[in-house]
């Protein structure tokens, strides 16, 4: 067993002020006075703010962004010694959950104080975490304009600084060394849910805060699903198993893949699996400053197959397993350097044979000036064999 402890925990202050910088110059070119977020990643990318307790939804949590200054931090009363950590000052609490008026009050008044138009951010993969008679009610008690926040927060987050690439980088280092060890756990006559159970504790003692999102599959061949709960299946010769994880370390994900066979794979495996490398490959060389997301989803596609049918064939990673762009045939967002992506190309075993058998497999990149940089060690084409 080791554990990664090279990356230093959290960040320095002047991180989170150039976050807010950024966020409070594009403010002022949309004529916003202040922004207000709601949500766990939100929050903590502006805060560092960073506990398991979102997992309640009886309380809400609030960040009001005003055009000049520092954050301020709108919050249950149990979340105040944690916050006050952080870089954060100004932390205006109630004792929560107070369903008659939890934090409404409190916020409104808050608002009132930076001024607006208030930006909310309303794009794609935004939510509001709140509940929404609650914030009828703020809109109404502040007697401000609430409009959406035209992307700034998502833009910002879409770029990733060194110290974020570096935990991320922390974070799929964990989960290769983890990988590294599926001798000790799976094999044949070993159920697919005993091998679940011991991937996520391999993932702890590599280092590993906790592990959200562990998927995978077992079949015949190759699979024909990757999203379903594990079976109890035990594994026999001839199975392809695809093991895919979202470790999280210190507040960041990895997202990758790996595929293993069961015995001495088949030769249509064995195809499959280096067409997957290829396409990953491919999908690397074109993922440069200034392509498009649809034409990263294009150059893989070609080699995997699927067309546009294929789904999407990687996506944006960071605080969350998924953010931002995803790569399909009508994501046109435009690479830049800083940008955290998967490159994820799926296919089918023997195409053309109908038998609906698929195989998956998934890296990470960092997009820079040069061209794209591995933060995942890639797979060869030769399948790894248990």
């Amino acid at each position: 067993m080791s554990v990664d402890i090279a990356a230093p925990r959290g960040f320095e202050r002047a991180e989170f002020e150039a976050r807010t910088h950024a966020a409070q110059a594009a403010m002022a070119a949309e004529g916003l006075g202040a922004l207000l977020l709601t949500t766990e990643p939100e929050v903590r990318y502006f805060t560092g703010y960073l506990t398991r307790f979102w997992e309640s939804p009886s309380r809400s949590w609030f960040l009001v962004l005003p055009a000049r200054g520092a954050p301020i931090a709108v919050i249950p009363s149990i979340g105040a010694a944690l916050m006050a950590q952080t870089w954060i000052s100004d932390i205006r609490t109630w004792p929560a959950p107070r369903p008659k008026d939890d934090g409404v009050s409190l916020l409104a008044e808050t608002l009132r104080e930076v001024g607006g138009p208030v930006g909310v951010p309303m794009g794609y993969e935004a939510h509001l975490r709140m509940p929404l008679g609650d914030y009828v009610r703020v809109q109404a008690a502040s007697g401000l304009e609430f409009r959406g926040d035209a992307g700034i927060v998502a833009a910002l987050r879409a770029i990733k600084s060194e110290a974020e690439i570096d935990k991320i980088r922390a974070a799929c280092a964990i989960a290769t060394r983890a990988y590294a060890r599926m001798g000790e756990i799976a094999g044949e006559g070993v159920p697919l849910s005993t091998v679940f159970r011991g991937f996520q504790r391999l993932l702890l003692e590599e280092g590993a805060d906790w592990v959200p999102y562990i998927s995978g599959a077992a079949a015949q061949g190759g699979y024909d699903d990757v999203i379903s709960p594990a079976s109890d299946m035990p594994l026999a010769l001839g199975d392809v198993m695809m093991l895919d994880t979202g470790a999280v370390r210190d507040g960041y994900f990895c997202d990758f893949d790996r595929n293993f066979a069961i015995g001495a794979p088949s030769a249509e495996v064995q195809v499959a699996h280096a067409r997957l490398i290829e396409a990953t490959e491919v999908g690397l060389a074109a993922a440069r400053p200034g392509a498009r997301a649809c034409d990263v989803f294009a150059a893989m596609a070609q080699i995997a197959g699927g067309g546009e049918t294929a789904g999407r064939l990687g996506h944006g990673l960071g605080m969350q397993l998924t953010e931002g762009l995803s790569l399909t045939a009508q994501d046109e967002s435009v690479l830049q350097p800083g940008m955290v992506i998967t490159l994820e190309p799926g296919t089918e075993v023997s195409p053309g044979q109908n038998l609906g058998k698929i195989m998956v497999h998934e890296e990470n990149i960092v997009i820079r000036e040069g061209g794209a940089e591995r933060l995942t060690q890639f797979s060869g084409p030769e399948i790894v064999v248990l």
